[in-house]
């Protein structure tokens, strides 16, 4: 997720575990303790793009880190605050159990997530939760602030606290099941319609969990489209890409090109622009796919000039968006 849900769900998980015995300190201190594994945002200072790739949500993100990690910053919190009164095993359930968090609800997000690292590099990814969806954040945001402002002695805070902590809980529950919704509609669709495929990638658009976007991998490319929960299931129009292999060869053999393969889990197009071939990665979205019949993905990396990728996850995602742009989402969003 991005830094400010981290910050402010873990200020609200700090006065849960902490708020009587460190005060208004525990909202900073939970802050800090669910932001801790994106600590490995220091390595796209000096890491190839393509490296960085891999690097991020790598081993910060794994039970080796939390595990190794915990103890050691729960015996520092003890003696920096020993007024607080804090067993070492309370120390050890605050930072523990908030990095747990942190690991947990990133796995929901398209990116990946290393829970195993370093043993296995399986990137653990249930896809039904945006990157930064304000529907998830805006109650423990809401929540941090009023626990900042009320009074220790408050009797409101416990009511607070609770609100942002379940507002998201439950958030990611209805992404769940409409993930499971959408799921089924797309393959009861495909069976409708006889369309062949291997595998099926399904996540939310930006900024929500209503609008999905739908790739279907079959031998040679990606059927692409979009689903809403709202949608008359019966209308699902896609357009396809081919994978392009071809194109790809003469650069297999490359470091930055092998971290992209396993970073792109296998879905990936090969497409030449103008005099450029770009490597590009379906599922992290498309430019305003839901209004263009045959969009660019958001993820695209330069192959012939590696230098020229910088932000390569981000710098499409909300590539010429303005006013009508907006206003077709939100019609999308709504259904078909």
């Amino acid at each position: 997720m991005d830094t400010i849900t981290h910050v402010v769900l873990g200020a609200c998980i700090g006065e849960a575990i902490a708020g009587k015995q460190l005060g208004k300190k525990a909202l900073l201190i939970g802050a800090i303790a669910q932001s801790i594994p994106d600590i490995d945002f220091v390595a796209s200072f000096w890491l190839p793009t393509a490296t960085d790739l891999l690097a991020h949500r790598g081993f910060t993100h794994s039970f080796l880190f939390m595990i190794l990690f915990t103890p050691l910053i729960a015996f520092l919190s003890g003696r920096i605050f020993k007024q607080a009164n804090l067993s070492f095993r309370r120390w050890m359930f605050f930072w523990g159990f908030q990095i747990f968090i942190h690991l947990f609800i990133d796995a929901f997000n398209a990116y990946g997530t290393g829970w195993f690292e370093p043993f296995s590099h399986y990137r653990v990814s249930f896809n039904s939760l945006y990157v930064a969806d304000p529907v998830f954040t805006i109650g423990p945001a809401i929540a941090a602030f009023a626990l900042l402002i009320l009074k220790l002695t408050s009797n409101k805070r416990k009511f607070w606290m609770r609100l942002g902590i379940w507002i998201p809980s439950v958030y990611l529950l209805l992404g769940v099941l409409f993930k499971s919704y959408i799921d089924n509609s797309v393959k009861d669709n495909f069976q409708k319609e006889h369309v062949v495929y291997k595998r099926i990638f399904t996540t939310p658009t930006p900024l929500n969990n209503l609008l999905w976007l739908i790739i279907a991998e079959n031998d040679s490319g990606y059927y692409a489209g979009y689903m809403s929960v709202f949608d008359n299931k019966d209308k699902l129009e896609l357009h396809y890409d081919y994978r392009n292999d071809a194109l790809l060869a003469p650069f297999k053999n490359r470091d930055d090109v092998t971290h992209l393969l396993r970073f792109s889990d296998g879905y990936y197009v090969v497409q030449q622009w103008h005099d450029t071939l770009v490597f590009s990665i379906p599922r992290f979205g498309e430019i305003s796919g839901w209004a263009e019949p045959h969009p660019k993905c958001a993820f695209y990396y330069f192959l012939q000039y590696p230098e020229n990728n910088k932000l390569i996850v981000q710098r499409g995602r909300f590539a010429g968006w303005n006013i009508e742009t907006f206003q077709s989402f939100i019609k999308r969003i709504g259904g078909n």
